[in-house]
């Protein structure tokens, strides 16, 4: 249970307590303590506790593997360092916020988070400006905790934690594949058959760095179902289609690759989408700008890591994809 401070403490917002009794000493501390203060991560409490700044009935706690003791445990956390993304003051559509984490609907061309020649203009340091002080530290860093990515040019709802118990908890959730997510893709022709489910192991290319590729042996596993929402064009051969597929698995690149190895990619890919449209179709793309890989995180469901309520959240077509479905249509 969480514990009092001594009276003759000025206690802060920085130093926490818990006490843990006689009966409930056991296993090792670093994970008895986490489990205690769900508020802190096992990793950041024994970063702390490499630090010093855990003690118990005022003796420093010097070994996270050690069994736990019964005691008062004092938690001296220091203010979070300041991120080194600079915050930015870049328009965010924020479709949730509270004190633990932010849903946001991202817009396509913009990446996730900071990378070696894309240090700025991200998701990350748009939300160091928006959260500002409310991000109370993701391992006692003043920063966005980012559970999973959408690639720079597919655009849809993501989650982002404010806090370690939030981040903790959104990356079990990931982890035990225990979330809803639901994209929709406009691919060149038509998946066959028009519901199914696609299975393959994806790793880095052998071939090229930069993509990911199926692979018969090691690789992760991935799993995308899919069904064909609407076919464009000759019914006995669509000349595109649009697709909801939904996530079973989180690999990189994982809906454009299986897309792809169906000889079905998304419309626009500059990476995966060997081999052009149809005339029509592309006459389609350029008309409304589509300069990017067609596919959207429309839908994204879990239950708060710390609230327990069920969220679920869904985000509109972009307008270039949308425009792109009502030409299609046209076919």
């Amino acid at each position: 249970m969480i514990g009092e401070p001594d009276p003759d403490d000025e206690p802060t917002d920085l130093v926490q307590f818990l006490v843990i009794e006689a009966d409930a000493a056991s296993g090792r501390v670093d994970k008895r303590l986490a489990a205690g203060l769900t508020n802190l991560s096992r990793g950041r409490i024994q970063a702390l506790i490499a630090e010093g700044r855990v003690t118990r009935d005022g003796i420093p706690v010097i070994d996270g593997s050690a069994k736990a003791q019964a005691g008062t445990y004092r938690f001296d956390i220091p203010p979070p360092t300041s991120a080194i993304p600079l915050p930015q003051d870049i328009p965010l559509t924020v479709l949730y916020e509270d004190a633990h984490l932010i849903v946001i609907d991202k817009p396509p061309g913009i990446a996730m988070h900071p990378a070696p020649g894309n240090e700025t203009g991200t998701i990350v340091n748009a939300l160091l400006h928006h959260c500002g002080a409310s991000l109370s530290g993701i391992g006692g860093v003043a920063r966005p905790g980012i559970v999973h990515r959408i690639d720079k040019e597919t655009s849809g709802v993501v989650v982002a934690a404010k806090t370690d118990a939030a981040h903790q908890g959104l990356s079990a959730l990931f982890a035990a594949h225990d979330i809803e997510r639901v994209y929709v893709a406009f691919t060149r022709g038509a998946p066959h058959p028009a519901k199914g489910t696609i299975e393959g192991s994806i790793a880095r290319s052998s071939h090229d760095r930069k993509k990911m590729a199926l692979v018969k042996s090691g690789g992760r596993h991935a799993i995308t179902h899919y069904r064909v929402v609407a076919a464009f064009g000759p019914q006995e051969k669509p000349l595109a289609a649009r697709v909801a597929c939904q996530l079973e698995t989180g690999r990189t690149h994982q809906i454009r690759v299986h897309l792809a190895s169906r000889g079905t990619p998304c419309l626009g890919d500059p990476v995966y989408g060997s081999g052009g449209p149809s005339a029509t179709v592309r006459t389609a793309m350029e008309e409304v700008g589509l300069t990017r890989q067609a596919l959207h995180a429309a839908v994204l469901g879990f239950v708060h890591p710390v609230t327990g309520e069920t969220l679920r959240f869904e985000s509109p077509l972009p307008a270039d994809m949308a425009r792109l479905e009502q030409l299609l249509g046209q076919l």
